[in-house]
């Protein structure tokens, strides 16, 4: 469907009577054609009327003429789009442009934030450069990297330098994550940070010297020594406090995530100082739980975080029940063991399961010492707060049935680790 405007114009023309000579005549008609606004095309056309007379008339030819500028309006046209798209892009650009140099401010805002966090030794790089060690000063290895004894000459102090290889992303994000979390943390309990740097795609974390190294190696090392009683309580004492500290006392709640003997230093006096915070996540205290990806050590990791990926303070209080248990027991969390009807094959059996089947038969009489059946029996996962209640003497010990929820205590599966400072 067509649809134009008519513009009608009449030109008279006059007549010579002149039977011998035909009239060539010459019409011209001016029409400002911009003044109707045409969006599309104009249609031209040629009619003509002789009134009462008979009609007889030619078109012998006709022309059009435009003072118009066809193709300056449309380089018009596309210089206005030219303008645009420029503009558009030249928008994206300078908003991607805004995005990056914002991004690299804040993570450089970041470092600095956390450069100030902690004490920063000027011959901190000079003397403990990832080239400074060698392997007889190894004291020992851990899923993240090796922990080596190193000496600050001018503030005369020897320490722990956990060395981290930055060969991913993962990496870097737990190297600044356990400076920010334990820079900030102040306790008896803790391992203390002394400082950090990096060198040549190579982070560095600088601890206090403990002089025992860990509990595990004690428990379970090559060599293990033997921890008279009386040290054992001591240290299930020291890591409560450091975790109620953590838990309860600080100014956020610290989920710690990776509780377990390789983590629990012990000084020369045998007190504990708990480490490796490269997992561990800040909360405020009215949230229950922290929902992430399922990190940490297996044989120590509760089951509704190992199945949901949803650590809280009672999957803490899980881990630090376990290394209860391996206090008293001097029994790993996961060991493999051989079965008189396995065909020699390897099986796992979970201390859990073996702590509980003795408590279940009455056969616990090696735990007839009322501090061994202090530790035993925490094993309905109270705050750390009322844990300490009950070590103290200050609570009744809790009931437990005399079986066993298989969900809540017994997980079989392979061990994996992770480093220890």
């Amino acid at each position: 469907l067509d649809v134009w405007k008519e513009h009608i114009d009449v030109e008279n023309v006059g007549m010579q009577a002149n039977k011998a000579k035909i009239l060539n005549l010459s019409v011209t008609w001016a029409y400002e054609l911009t003044t109707s606004d045409p969006k599309e095309k104009v249609m031209f056309g040629f009619i003509a009327a002789a009134g009462t007379n008979t009609e007889e008339y030619r078109l012998l030819s006709w022309e059009l003429s435009s003072t118009l500028d066809i193709e300056k309006a449309d380089s018009k046209i596309g210089l206005v789009v030219g303008i645009s798209v420029s503009g558009f892009v030249l928008l994206i650009v300078l908003v991607h442009t805004i995005v990056v140099v914002w991004s690299r401010k804040q993570r450089k805002k970041k470092d600095r934030d956390i450069a100030n966090m902690i004490s920063i030794n000027e011959d901190l790089e000079r003397e403990a450069g990832p080239r400074k060690f060698s392997s007889h000063r190894e004291l020992g290895e851990g899923g993240f990297g090796a922990v080596y004894e190193g000496n600050l000459k001018e503030i005369n102090t020897m320490v722990a330098v956990k060395k981290l290889s930055s060969d991913s992303r993962q990496r870097k994000k737990e190297f600044l994550n356990e400076v920010k979390v334990i820079s900030k943390l102040r306790h008896r309990n803790m391992v203390q940070l002394i400082g950090w740097c990096n060198e040549k795609n190579e982070f560095l974390l600088i601890y206090e010297l403990v002089l025992n190294g860990s509990l595990n190696s004690h428990l379970f090392g090559k060599r293990p020594h033997l921890l008279s009683w009386d040290i054992r309580y001591k240290i299930a004492l020291g890591l409560a406090s450091a975790l109620l500290y953590l838990h309860e006392e600080w100014d956020q709640c610290v989920l710690h995530k990776d509780i377990k003997a390789s983590n629990i230093m012990l000084d020369s006096d045998f007190n504990v100082k708990l480490g490796d915070f490269g997992l561990a996540r800040v909360m405020n205290h009215e949230h229950g739980s922290h929902t992430t990806g399922l990190v940490g050590t297996f044989g120590y990791m509760a089951h509704e975080y190992v199945t949901k990926g949803s650590a809280s303070k009672e999957s803490d209080i899980y881990s630090f029940g376990i290394v209860l248990i391996e206090i008293v027991t001097g029994r790993k969390s996961l060991e493999r063991t051989q079965e008189d009807n396995s065909d020699s094959e390897s099986n796992e059996k979970s201390l859990v399961e073996k702590v509980w089947k003795l408590y279940g038969k009455q056969e616990g009489n090696e735990f007839d010492n009322k501090e061994a059946e202090c530790l035993l029996v925490l094993g309905s996962r109270p705050s750390i707060k009322q844990a300490i209640q009950v070590l103290n003497f200050e609570l009744p010990f809790p009931d437990l049935p005399l079986k066993r929820d298989v969900a809540m205590y017994y997980i079989s599966i392979t061990t994996t680790s992770s480093s220890s400072p």
